[in-house]
C-alpha cells in the first residue's frame, strides 16, 4: 500500500497548505494519497485548523462514523519488540494506543483506531492496516466543519508525532475510504512471514529480536514436505491456542512455504559481489558461495601474511554467516497463534525430531496438546493485508 511520489507532489510540498485543495466529499473508493509532504515540519503540530471527533463503533461492523467525519485507511509498520501487542491495554504501550495518541496531538481531539489484524507482544508488522474517523472542526470558528485533510497531510503529520515517541512505528500509506469501510472485515487476505536463522554461533546483535535462532542444521526439503501437508482446507484445532475467539477451527491455508533467502545483515565480499552482479550491475540471485554459511569468498585486499587466523582457519574477526529461512503463510484469516504453532512444528521437522508422518498425526489429532512448542514472537512479521483492487 505504498504511495508513489511525483514531481507535482514534491512541488506541492514547498507551498503552504491550502485547505480549499482538500475534497470535502469522501470518495466511495480507496483514494491514493497524492499530495505528500505539503506541510512544513515545524507547523505540523498546529496543522489542523480544526479538531476531530470519532464515530461510535457498532458491535457488528464497528463501522458507522458520525456525520461529516472522514474515514481514513492507514497502513503502519512497526518493530513489535517494545509493544505489548497491537490492541489497547490499560497502562501498557500498544500499537493502537500510540497511534491514537499521535492522531490526537495532530487534530486536537481523541479518536479510536481499529486494526485489521491483532499482533502479540514482540510480533512485528511490515504492513498492518487500521481505520480511523476524523471530523475536522475549525478552531477559529467553533462549529464550522472544514474539508477533510488530504491523506498526504495525515501521513506526514502523524509520522511527525510518532517519531517523537520511540521511533519504532511509522505510517506508510493513508487513503480516504467510504464510511462503512472496515479495516478488519473488508480484508480479503493476510500474509505472514517468519524468519529463522540457522547456525551454531549466536546471531549478530543487529539481528536481536528479529528472528528465531536455530543452532542445528535444518533440512529444508523435509520442511517443504511438511508445508504441503498443512496447506489447504483443514480443521486446525492442533494449531489453535487457548483463548482463541474464532467461531470455527476450520480454515483454508492458501499458502505455506519455506524458502532460503539472503541474511538480513548481508555484506558481500569482493568475490561474492563479482558472482552476484550481472554485467549491467543488477543483482543475480544465484551462486552457492553467496548462500553458503562457510564464510568463504572473503576479500583478498590484504596479504595473507598480514591476516590473523584462528585455529579452524577462519579469518580473525570474521563471523560465520548464518543461513536464513523464511516461512510464508497466507490465508484470509488465522487462528490465535496458528502461524507460530505451525512454525514450531516445521522447525522440529527440519531438525529431524519429527517426521512428515508426525505432521499428519498432529494435524489429525485436533488438539493443541499434540503440537510441539510454538515459535517465539520475535521472528514473526505481518507482511500484508489485501483488499479489493485500489484505484
Amino acid at each position: 500500500m505504498s504511495a508513489a511520489s511525483s514531481d507535482s507532489a514534491d512541488a506541492a510540498s514547498k507551498r503552504p497548505f491550502d485547505s480549499s485543495l482538500a475534497d470535502p466529499s469522501p470518495p466511495s473508493k480507496l483514494q491514493r494519497s497524492s499530495q505528500l509532504d505539503i506541510l512544513p515540519a515545524e507547523k505540523l503540530e498546529s496543522a489542523a485548523d480544526g479538531g476531530g471527533t470519532v464515530g461510535a463503533e457498532s458491535e457488528g461492523m464497528g463501522g458507522a462514523r458520525i456525520s461529516r467525519a472522514q474515514r481514513y485507511l492507514v497502513a503502519v509498520e512497526y518493530a513489535g519488540t517494545r509493544f505489548s501487542g497491537s490492541q489497547q491495554q490499560p497502562d501498557k504501550r500498544t500499537v493502537v494506543g500510540v497511534l491514537e495518541e499521535a492522531f490526537q496531538k495532530f487534530i486536537g481531539q481523541p479518536v479510536s483506531v481499529f486494526c485489521s489484524s491483532r499482533t502479540d507482544s514482540g510480533v512485528h508488522a511490515l504492513s498492518n492496516v487500521c481505520h480511523v474517523d476524523v471530523e475536522r472542526i475549525s478552531k477559529r470558528k467553533p462549529g464550522e466543519v472544514l474539508p477533510p485533510h488530504d491523506p498526504g497531510v495525515v501521513k506526514r503529520a502523524v509520522n511527525h508525532f510518532l517519531h517523537k515517541n520511540e521511533g519504532d512505528i511509522m505510517v506508510t500509506d493513508v487513503r480516504c475510504v467510504a464510511p462503512d469501510f472496515h479495516a478488519r472485515y473488508k480484508a480479503l487476505e493476510r500474509t505472514y512471514h517468519y524468519r529463522l536463522l540457522c547456525g551454531p554461533e549466536r546471531p549478530s546483535i543487529f539481528e536481536k529480536n528479529s528472528a528465531w535462532h536455530i543452532p542445528e542444521d535444518l533440512n529444508i526439503q523435509a520442511m517443504k514436505k511438511a508445508c504441503n501437508i498443512l496447506a489447504g482446507h483443514h480443521d486446525f484445532s492442533s494449531f489453535r491456542a487457548i483463548g482463541c475467539q474464532a467461531k470455527s477451527p476450520v480454515k483454508t491455508l492458501d499458502e505455506l512455504t519455506v524458502t532460503e533467502v539472503f541474511p538480513f545483515m548481508f555484506f558481500p565480499s569482493s568475490l561474492e559481489r563479482s558472482e552476484m552482479e550481472s554485467p549491467d550491475g543488477s543483482l543475480v540471485y544465484s551462486g552457492e558461495s553467496v548462500m553458503g554459511s562457510s564464510g568463504e569468498g572473503s576479500d583478498d585486499s590484504s596479504t595473507t601474511s598480514a591476516k590473523s587466523v584462528s585455529e579452524n582457519g577462519q579469518e580473525f574477526g570474521k563471523r560465520l554467516r548464518h543461513r536464513c529461512f523464511v516461512v510464508t503463510a497466507r490465508a484470509q484469516s488465522f487462528l490465535y497463534h496458528q502461524v507460530r504453532l505451525m512454525v514450531g512444528l516445521l522447525k522440529v521437522v527440519g531438525t529431524g525430531d519429527r517426521t512428515t508422518a508426525d505432521v499428519e498425526r498432529i494435524l489429525d489429532a485436533k488438539t493443541v496438546t499434540a503440537a510441539p512448542p510454538m515459535a517465539p514472537a520475535c521472528g514473526l512479521y505481518l507482511a500484508n493485508v489485501k483488499y479489493d483492487p485500489i484505484v
